[in-house]
């Protein structure tokens, strides 16, 4: 059977769309990334203690003493872990997509109900919207709308709006058929019937849906984190990447702790909102289980005073800090507080660039903000003008493919470092394999793997494409993708327990100082040659940065220089990153007068 060509209809359709309705997708990003920005300076002006006491009074008014005390608790726990920001954020982007899911979901279950054509039009479209894959929707978010707040906000919407209809219709639907039919009797006009009689019955199952919106919102915008999206997503995916089991567990722990603070609130604001949640509360209350006092609740309008005075004290505080001042004074202020965004991706050499300059951006009176991406989106977001620069550019061939994509909308500033090479490579206990060629029909000493690092990896690509047939490897050995990470980890077990395995690497790196590996000959060159690693910029960058982008131009370590940093951030462990290049700079006096000049 022919193959449909599927995938390549959609790839026209997004084309054509992004060529002709490039005004929509600008319109859509800057009303969604206002309402998250809006939302998150709420939610992040007061302090953590402040606005942990303003959640905790809002769930003593829905759920009791008790209650209270356990939020307060899980808050200090998110921010005794330094995760305060990254859960404000995640919970403003939660709020911001359930409140538009929300607005579209209702009114669609509520014509569904009244409509068996809707009903079945709108079936199958939420059945597509809720099976596909969550990631997938991240692809046409980051190219309509580059990587950021606005592709976790639409993906976030699409994957959580079907409960919100389905539970809108059934609640409709299960009001008792005689109650509308006596309410039409007496004249009630249909919008009437909606809003009095069929609404406020249908209640406890509309919020259970909205209930349902909140928690897929959650474990969205967290799957958003792929894609930029601030929060605590980001921290997820960075822990992932770089196996950091103390960061995962922290910020996992920060995820489930918001949920749950979602899901008991929003259960039991069906208790306020709803007429029969109305009733029973009234019940519980008259006869209380336990002790009176942890079943008490304060009233509305004690609730919102309460609220007033700890947003108004919270707002005292930030009027009376009066706000930080820059350190940096005198010829050393270049950049007078400008804001520069740096991506990067979780390669050593990368993350040793990012951080020091890091350090000697802030030294000269620049703001740098950090964020971890995949290659693939972080080329695509400086392409898109969203990120300024990366330091991690392999190029000519490593990088290939996206140089050919993006090429005419990037800067290439210059090479840093160099020559690099891509190789196989196997600890050295490991005999009869010195080259390429000796891995033919050696599979089942391999157990027929490779370990790969991250797919998007121009590595991968070679690797796959032309590496393994070159060798005649193709169908003998499975190249299995994970991450950087990843791929060390299984090196460093495979070598404590003197196990054979063949994995991808690349000179520079720390890996080759910490353990005894081989580096696999390429006698037919099909890996190419050595890459130099480059500063890829936006393409005005020069423009917008005139004195950095001189800087970068002369920026050069050596092989020796770039070793030692690796090894000093890699001694300072994950989360460290900034204090061990700061360590770095300090213990080689002079590296910074060079790499950023500035008058006496």
């Amino acid at each position: 059977m022919p193959r449909l060509g599927i995938g390549t209809w959609v790839e026209h359709g997004v084309n054509w769309l992004q060529s002709h309705l490039g005004w929509l997708f600008d319109f859509i990003n800057t009303v969604l990334t206002g309402m998250y920005d809006a939302v998150n300076a709420c939610l992040g002006a007061p302090g953590p203690l402040l606005m942990a006491g303003i959640l905790t009074v809002l769930a003593w008014w829905l759920r009791g003493l008790l209650a209270a005390v356990l939020a307060f608790a899980g808050f200090l726990v998110i921010d005794s872990v330094g995760l305060w920001d990254q859960a404000m954020a995640t919970l403003s982007l939660v709020v911001v997509a359930s409140v538009i899911t929300i607005l579209v979901a209702v009114p669609l279950g509520v014509r569904a109900a009244r409509s068996g054509t809707v009903s079945a039009t709108l079936r199958p479209v939420l059945d597509f919207m809720q099976t596909m894959p969550a990631f997938v929707y991240l692809i046409p978010g980051v190219v309509f709308f580059s990587i950021g707040i606005t592709p976790g906000l639409i993906a976030t919407i699409i994957f959580s709006m079907p409960p919100g209809v389905r539970m809108t219709e059934l609640g409709i639907r299960q009001v008792d058929p005689e109650l509308v039919e006596a309410a039409e009797a007496f004249g009630t006009s249909p919008r009437d019937t909606l809003f009095r009689v069929q609404f406020p019955l249908a209640l406890p199952t509309v919020m259970a849906g909205v209930n349902q919106v909140i928690m897929l919102a959650l474990s969205m915008v967290v799957i958003a984190g792929m894609a930029g999206a601030a929060g605590l997503g980001q921290s997820v995916y960075s822990a992932v990447t770089q196996v950091d089991i103390g960061l995962g567990f922290e910020s996992g722990l920060a995820v489930v702790i918001l949920a749950m603070y979602l899901d008991r609130m929003t259960g039991a604001l069906n208790q306020r909102v709803s007429p029969l949640g109305r009733r029973a509360l009234a019940k519980a209350a008259a006869s209380p289980r336990g002790p009176r006092f942890l079943n008490y609740r304060p009233g509305t309008a004690v609730t919102v005073v309460g609220v007033i005075v700890l947003a108004l004290v919270a707002s005292g505080l930030n009027l009376t800090s009066g706000g930080s001042r820059s350190k940096v004074s005198g010829a050393d202020d270049v950049g007078h507080g400008k804001q520069v965004s740096i991506g990067y991706f979780p390669w050593d050499e990368g993350i040793a660039a990012t951080y020091l300059w890091q350090n000697v951006l802030e030294d000269r009176g620049y703001k740098p903000k950090l964020q971890q991406l995949d290659p693939g989106p972080l080329y695509t977001a400086l392409a898109n003008g969203q990120m300024d620069v990366q330091f991690d550019g392999w190029l000519p061939t490593t990088h290939k493919t996206y140089w050919d994509k993006y090429g005419k909308d990037l800067t290439d500033v210059g090479a840093w470092y160099g020559p690099t090479s891509l190789e196989l490579t196997v600890p050295s206990y490991v005999k009869d394999v010195n080259s390429l060629a000796d891995l033919k029909g050696k599979a089942s000493t391999f157990n027929g793997r490779i370990i790969g690092i991250e797919p998007s990896a121009g590595m991968m690509g070679t690797l796959n494409n032309k590496v393994l047939g070159a060798y005649g490897l193709n169908g003998e050995y499975k190249v299995v993708a994970s991450s950087t990470a990843s791929m060390l980890a299984e090196l460093d077990r495979s070598i404590k327990k003197k196990e054979p395995v063949v994995v991808t690497l690349w000179s520079p790196h720390w890996a080759y100082g910490k353990y005894d590996l081989k580096k696999l000959k390429d006698p037919k060159g099909a890996w190419g040659k050595g890459d130099q690693i480059h500063t890829v910029a936006k393409k005005n960058f020069a423009t917008d940065f005139p004195k950095f982008n001189g800087w970068l131009k002369n920026f050069h370590l050596t092989e020796k220089q770039l070793a030692s940093l690796e090894l000093e951030i890699q001694k300072g462990g994950k989360g460290s990153e900034k204090e061990s290049a700061r360590r770095w700079l300090d213990a080689n006096p002079g590296v910074e007068a060079k790499m950023a000049p500035v008058a006496s």
